[in-house]
């Protein structure tokens, strides 16, 4: 095992590479751990929950929603969670975002670490704070920065995590890779899925590579005031399309991401949309789709980026550096129309 501490602004967290699950009892007092999971992991993995005071979410975007909150809080009370309670995640992205929102608001506040157990959840979602529900089609539309005590990495669940959600975490680390690192891209582009899959230390270093490029941008603007933004790469018109249209998540951003390559093409004359149309595609991932433009546009403006008519949107100025442009949203109806 492998354990680093980082600081942000009001704590560590500590990060627990080449770890186990079972290393959760030497991290958590058991009579304080309350394990947080979804219907789906539960049944795979039942020996993991066997014996232990665990709440269960429905699997799934849906499972970020008020009425399965209200239901969260009922079932701590009836499981007598104090101040002194411990809230663990356990598995993907919706669960340590919902994870982390409970713990947030739970009697003010109660201590919370994650466990992810998919690679979207390892390399993007379970790290940086950002903790929250969505309202409706609207994604992640309530919520609080608050980090999590710790992150403990098993990727022997990635053994049983289908093909689907491994090219959906794929759509994040290319993210990371267009945003921040031209090596990265690079060796990514060298690479396929199965590589990566049949592997254990290429893997291993990948996911370690993009937790550090992750948390030395939340290190430097925790609260997503200015440089933190970069990391919605594709998120803008993803967040419209992927509730709205029930796309995965990996899937909306990869189609965000190229929709915001090529309008960096057209803004600030960004020349390689096609290598990454190309690496979007061998990694499985969509490029476009069709979708209600007007729709889809006034989605859009409800993103949190907005400002009196315009969006902070990412663009890329080469692979490997990012711009956060204020744009006119009458330049983003116009450029949808084309589509």
């Amino acid at each position: 095992m492998h354990t680093e501490s980082i600081a942000f602004s009001q704590a560590a967290t500590q990060f627990y590479f080449e770890a186990s699950w079972a290393h959760l009892k030497d991290i958590v007092e058991e009579e304080e751990m309350i394990l947080l999971t979804d219907s789906h992991l539960f049944a795979l993995y039942p020996k993991l929950f066997a014996n232990k005071k665990t709440i269960v979410i429905p699997a799934g975007e849906s499972a970020k929603s008020f009425s399965v909150l209200e239901n969260a809080v009922l079932q701590l009370l009836t499981l007598q969670a104090d101040r002194q309670s411990f809230l663990v995640g356990i598995g993907g992205g919706v669960v340590t975002d919902f994870t982390g929102f409970l713990a947030g608001i739970y009697k003010r506040g109660i201590r919370f670490g994650f466990l992810p157990t998919s690679i979207l959840g390892m390399v993007d979602a379970a790290i940086g704070g950002k903790n929250g529900l969505d309202i409706g089609v609207f994604k992640n539309m309530v919520g609080l920065t608050r980090q999590p005590e710790f992150i403990l990495y098993d990727y022997s669940f990635l053994q049983t995590l289908p093909r689907e959600e491994w090219i959906n975490g794929f759509a994040e680390i290319i993210k990371h890779a267009a945003i921040l690192s031209t090596s990265l891209f690079d060796h990514i582009a060298a690479h396929k899925l199965t590589d990566f899959q049949e592997k254990p230390s290429l893997l291993s270093a990948l996911i370690y590579k993009n937790v550090m490029l992750k948390v030395g941008v939340v290190q430097g603007d925790e609260f997503e005031k200015a440089e933190r933004k970069q990391l919605n790469f594709g998120h803008t018109l993803a967040h419209a399309i992927e509730n709205e249209y029930q796309l995965s998540h990996g899937h909306a951003v990869s189609i965000g991401m190229y929709f915001a390559a090529k309008l960096s093409a057209q803004l600030l004359h960004f020349n390689d949309s096609e290598r990454l149309k190309i690496l979007l595609e061998q990694y499985h991932l969509p490029v476009h789709m069709d979708f209600d433009s007007v729709k889809v546009l006034s989605l859009m403006k409800t993103d949190k980026k907005t400002n009196k008519g315009t969006v902070d949107y990412v663009l890329l100025e080469t692979i490997g550096q990012a711009r956060i442009y204020q744009t006119d949203f009458n330049i983003i109806e116009q450029f949808l129309a084309q589509q």
